[in-house]
């Protein structure tokens, strides 16, 4: 056989061989996935109503993943610290983490450098928040209603804490107000806790938060005047929610788990089908009970489809509340 014709066939034999052998390597790697610990970044501070569901997660999937699921607190910025360190990392498959909703909105506003479309490999939408507007127990108010009565008669009189500007309390509040033609005074906080402080010691009328008012609204210490769920509260039955009362307001901020961008398409679905399980587990949706927030399981697919419609619908409420202008301010 001619020399030239001899190292043809060598050459295409050794490229033949490269292309079948890449994905057998990458099976195999998968295959043996996970290996070691898998860090979770959770972007919110530690004791927290959406710490709390994300470390019964972890530790259902470190049950079925078999390997330890490590929980790491990268707080601060609303959830973008956190959600930035996630889409940063090496897509291994070694780091993963809770990926806020608000992304949608902050990737718009410029506050957060990080791509919804591009930066993440979706695995699984978990849960929800329980949101609701809180007074004080000596509070005139009794009902949403009375408040809106007054609020009509006198704008921009009554104040409202929340945990900061463009957050989805913030959000929420001024599309109900919009919507109840009124008009309430923003106060913003750094973080839920200073908020709910604020409202203790009278320097606010009301407070816009998740359910960590629920044990003093239980207490007595607190009135929990509406929800913002597509349901009513099973620990508050008889409060409604603004979809009750006519204002077509509803807000559950769903959270979800994603990883780095490129991940290995297999170890992907190691991971989804493993947090299927995880959000289904009686373990996390006990942590979710306790907190009142609704378990919403979403496929990758699914997930992912959810993120975009949302970054749409973040686009109009961003020119409609005017936020750019309010950061700016």
């Amino acid at each position: 056989m001619p020399i030239k014709h001899r190292r043809e066939m060598l050459l295409g034999g050794a490229a033949f061989a490269a292309t079948t052998l890449a994905p057998r390597l990458a099976f195999g790697q998968s295959g043996s996935y996970p290996s070691r610990p898998v860090t979770f970044i959770v972007p919110w501070p530690p004791g927290g109503t959406a710490d709390a569901t994300m470390r019964a997660l972890a530790q259902a999937l470190s049950r079925e993943l078999g390997q330890t699921v490590v929980v790491e607190n990268k707080a601060g910025a609303a959830g973008m610290i956190g959600a930035k360190a996630l889409a940063t990392a090496k897509p291994d498959g070694y780091t993963i983490g809770q990926i806020p909703l608000s992304i949608t909105r902050f990737s718009q506003l410029g506050t957060a450098q990080i791509d919804p479309a591009k930066d993440f490999t979706y695995l699984a939408r978990t849960s929800g928040q329980t949101f609701g507007i809180v007074v004080g127990s000596n509070s005139p108010f009794k009902t949403l209603k009375e408040m809106i009565d007054f609020a009509k008669k006198n704008p921009d009189k009554l104040t409202y804490a929340t945990s900061g500007v463009a957050g989805q309390t913030h959000v929420g509040m001024e599309e109900f107000a919009m919507a109840a033609g009124i008009q309430l005074r923003h106060i913003p906080y750094k973080g839920g806790a200073p908020a709910l402080q604020a409202l203790l010691g009278g320097q606010v009328d009301m407070l816009a938060d998740s359910s960590a008012w629920a044990p003093m609204v239980e207490a007595g210490k607190l009135r929990l005047i509406a929800t913002w769920g597509q349901e009513r509260l099973k620990r508050f039955p008889n409060v409604p929610t603004l979809k009750d009362l006519g204002y077509p307001v509803v807000t559950d901020a769903p959270n979800g788990v994603g990883a780095p961008a490129g991940l290995d398409p297999a170890v992907a679905q190691k991971l989804s089908a493993a947090l299927e399980k995880a959000v289904k587990s009686k373990e996390f949706q006990d942590a979710c009970d306790r907190i009142d927030a609704p378990v919403l399981y979403l496929s990758p697919e699914q997930y992912r489809a959810y993120i975009m419609e949302i970054y749409k619908k973040e686009g109009i409420l961003i020119e409609k509340l005017q936020l750019k202008k309010l950061l700016a301010g």
